[in-house]
């Protein structure tokens, strides 16, 4: 690796490092209670969670819904650009939708909540854009916003993604916390791979 690579790996290293750490200090807690909370009731009424975002974010999405399924909060990815094309068919009213967008302007974001909001849908927005019109529009906004990417071009999102997905995983533990998730429940979900035997010898 050339001098120049090694030193703008150490410079991302060192950008991500001190992001990540500030963000995690500042982590909200009093809206991690709100989605919490929304969440609960709309499985109390027997409504489902989706997850959803454009490009990078919808990955995190992915993630997310895969995440909180299998810690005791049953979550369904829901395809960003597809909603506006049928797919927000699978949104009912009083479900939950985790809308997850670093600028919180994406056009075609914009389009999805907006028909799901029309369907009856609520809305938990995770943005790094705290006056964007994604957290405007949200019934709860978390915060997930970082003030570099890491490189010298900054626009990829790499921080910004550590960050997304660390308010989820925060999100996904305050639920199973909520739930109470032991490992003889964790293992009906998840029996296979090296985690599934982990538990299996406990």
């Amino acid at each position: 690796m050339s001098s120049e690579n090694k030193n703008g790996l150490q410079k991302f290293v060192d950008i991500a490092v001190a992001e990540f750490t500030e963000f995690a200090a500042h982590i909200d807690q009093d809206s991690l209670e709100k989605a919490k909370d929304l969440i609960l009731t709309a499985q109390k009424n027997h409504n489902r969670v989706h997850a959803t975002g454009i490009g990078k974010p919808a990955h995190v999405a992915g993630y997310a819904a895969s995440l909180m399924s299998s810690t005791g909060t049953p979550t369904y990815e829901l395809h960003g650009t597809e909603a506006v094309h049928g797919s927000a068919g699978q949104v009912l009213a009083g479900d939950v939708v985790i809308a997850i967008s670093n600028s919180g302007e994406t056009a075609e974001l914009k389009a999805t909540v907006n028909t799901l909001k029309r369907n009856g849908a609520k809305i938990i927005g995770v943005t790094g854009g705290r006056e964007s019109w994604l957290a405007k529009e949200s019934d709860v906004f978390l915060f997930a916003g970082v003030k570099q990417e890491g490189d010298t071009i900054g626009k990829p999102p790499r921080a910004s993604i550590l960050a997304e997905v660390f308010v989820l995983q925060c999100l996904s533990l305050v639920l199973q916390y909520e739930q109470d998730l032991q490992l003889e429940k964790y293992v009906t979900w998840h029996p296979g791979g090296a985690i599934g035997q982990s538990v299996k010898k406990k």
